[in-house]
């Protein structure tokens, strides 16, 4: 039996893009251990993974921070993986194989460097969609995938009937209005609106709600919808993966929430601006797909109501 390391710090939706991957080096090591390196917001969140066995926290210090960079190495160390699966492909982690095996190839330490096509440079390469690349890495390093294509997140989520209960929904259709402050390109600005087409529709059938971060509870007061919390705290992610699940539909901006919806079989639509594409990111799915623009000011509420309603007939 041997020590396999699986490298993934974030975020969110990179998470849950990732489980397909994780899942399929699981199936492919079965003999084996399986632990997983990552960052603090998501260290509760994997020991729940049924394809890891541990989990070791990297608390990602600045890297001229010696003392904890020399500590962590001797606990990555003394585990002797035989194998790395860096699924982060950061120049972090790459700065980490330099150290742990600076002379190892992909049959050590497979990365999207690692693993390279032959006939593409790395930026052409970054072109691909996330999903591809993940899974042309892991057919480099010699595994089969039949996962990795199609990431499964529900093993992330957990009972929430009595936050349901004491908001009293049953059927509701979800929001993510929110974004990053340093990404207001990815804000779409006509949630309201929407919400007004919905209540008119379809009255009582469907409560409207959101399910607002830490640091965005105090903006849903803009928002003409009901904001779910747990005792007036955001939903931890295993409630909100949950939350996602159980919607009739969800309409998000290109968001962690967006992607967990994707990566659960969701119903639902995320709105893309000119900052990416939704190939790019893999998020369309069966029931999951996007609408793409250049300026999602010029997006109307009319038309994203009308996909929401076509999809709910």
């Amino acid at each position: 039996m041997s020590n396999i390391l699986i490298i993934k710090h974030g975020s969110l939706g990179d998470i849950a893009q990732a489980s397909g991957a994780i899942q399929d080096i699981s199936e492919n090591h079965k003999d084996d251990q399986i632990y997983l390196l990552t960052t603090k917001p998501y260290f509760d969140l994997f020991k729940k993974n049924p394809f890891i066995h541990e989990v070791i926290l990297d608390k990602r210090l600045p890297r001229y921070n010696l003392i904890y960079l020399y500590f962590l190495m001797r606990e990555l160390k003394k585990h002797n993986f035989s194998k790395v699966f860096d699924l982060q492909n950061s120049s972090r982690t790459n700065f980490y194989k330099n150290i742990l095996f600076p002379k190892g190839d992909k049959t050590v330490w497979s990365s999207s460097i690692t693993t390279l096509p032959n006939d593409k440079s790395k930026d052409e390469f970054d072109k691909s969609s996330v999903l591809e690349r993940f899974d042309h890495q892991l057919k480099e390093s010699g595994l089969n995938t039949s996962n990795t294509l199609k990431p499964d997140f529900n093993w992330a989520s957990k009972d929430i009937s009595e936050i349901k209960i004491s908001y009293k929904i049953d059927k509701y259709i979800l929001l993510f209005p929110f974004c990053s402050p340093h990404l207001s390109i990815k804000k779409w600005p006509h949630y309201n609106k929407l919400i007004e087409l919905i209540s008119n529709r379809y009255g009582d059938e469907y409560k409207i709600v959101t399910a607002p971060g830490p640091s965005e509870i105090n903006n849903n007061k803009d928002i003409n919808a009901i904001a779910l919390l747990d005792n007036g705290r955001a939903l931890d992610i295993s409630q909100l993966t949950s939350l996602i699940k159980d919607s009739s539909f969800v309409v998000a901006n290109d968001t962690g929430p967006a992607h967990i919806a994707a990566h659960v079989g969701a119903k639902g639509l995320t709105l893309f601006g000119k900052h990416t594409t939704a190939y790019k990111v893999s998020i369309e799915r069966d029931n999951f797909k996007a609408i793409q623009v250049n300026d999602l000011i010029n997006l109307s509420a009319e038309k994203v109501f009308e996909r929401l309603t076509n999809s709910l007939s």
